[in-house]
């Protein structure tokens, strides 16, 4: 049995399981793939510490971290249900393998939202993309939409500027609420154009997407945008699925936690990073609330001795 399994590898995923294993706690993480998406993001510049680094090298840094501490990770195993025992938990994946343990800390993170649109499934992989680094050099000289004008909108549009030709960022709201900053070296590159009170409506095509159409919310009329690509970047959806019928969540799907604990509402299940109601959805802060619900699950494996 362990100390404590982790279900999720990202980085509240791994700061927790840091802070568990120097405490000389036997820990486990269970996650589909180490990294999440961290490993989706470029250039990183406000982690303290680093002028700039990218996702992927900032996870494998913490990942060797954990295991030098004494971590063991297990990749391709998702976690699907917990039940509770006597002694602890037992967690079961989609493979039904079961893992016994005396605590439990949830970091699943979010995963993206969709648009839910005629067309999004149909051309998803086909022009439709969730994931900028991963396809931008797809679009080299082609004109493309991001849809979404918040911060992971901005910077999929970024991406865009070094391939595409054309950049159209849509936003819902009638202002972008992406950083001031990365607005102003989008309009350096003399590529972007910003389209406010735009509500997409539909994805055309024939065997690629070829055309998004929106509502211009301001007039009431729908515009065509002929674009080879269109980028989703409206939001994420909480993992939380496999805990709703167990743990307090709240309308957004997120794991209910207390903010000086990172408790759940279940003894002994306590839950980190982007998966919980903690404000802000940052690196730096989920590595911070990783390592305070590892503390925490310290101070009550001890205090249940």
């Amino acid at each position: 049995m362990y100390d404590l399994i982790i279900i999720g590898g990202a980085t509240a995923g791994l700061s927790a399981a840091v802070y568990a294993a120097r405490k000389k706690l036997k820990t486990l993480i269970l996650t589909e793939k180490v990294g999440g998406q961290s490993l989706l993001t470029d250039n990183i510049e406000n982690y303290p510490g680093f002028k700039i680094i990218t996702g992927q090298e900032l996870i494998q840094k913490m990942r060797e971290q954990a295991e030098q501490a004494g971590t063991e990770i297990q990749e391709e195993k998702r976690a699907v249900e917990i039940k509770k025992q006597n002694n602890g938990f037992k967690i079961i994946t989609k493979n039904k393998e079961e893992f016994e343990t005396k605590a439990v800390i949830i970091a699943t993170g979010q995963n993206p939202r969709y648009l839910n649109i005629p067309g999004e499934k149909e051309f998803s992989g086909k022009g439709i993309s969730f994931c900028s680094i991963c396809d931008a050099p797809l679009f080299n000289k082609k004109d493309v939409a991001v849809v979404g004008g918040g911060n992971a909108g901005l910077e999929a549009a970024l991406d865009l500027t070094k391939y595409a030709d054309k950049i159209y960022v849509l936003e819902f709201n009638h202002e972008i609420a992406g950083d001031k900053s990365t607005q102003e070296k989008l309009k350096e590159t003399k590529k972007v154009e910003f389209i406010t009170g735009a509500a997409a409506k539909e994805i055309k095509g024939a065997k690629f997407a070829e055309s998004l159409i929106y509502e211009d919310r301001k007039t009431g009329r729908e515009k065509e945008l002929k674009v080879s690509g269109i980028f989703v970047n409206i939001g994420q959806t909480p993992n939380s699925d496999f805990v709703k019928d167990f743990l307090d969540l709240n309308a957004e799907k997120e794991i209910i936690v207390d903010p000086k604990t990172n408790q759940t509402s279940a003894e002994g299940i306590f839950a980190a990073g982007d998966v919980t109601n903690i404000p802000f959805k940052q690196c730096i802060i989920a590595a911070g609330e990783g390592a305070k619900a590892a503390l925490s699950v310290y101070n009550y494996l001890n205090k249940n001795v």
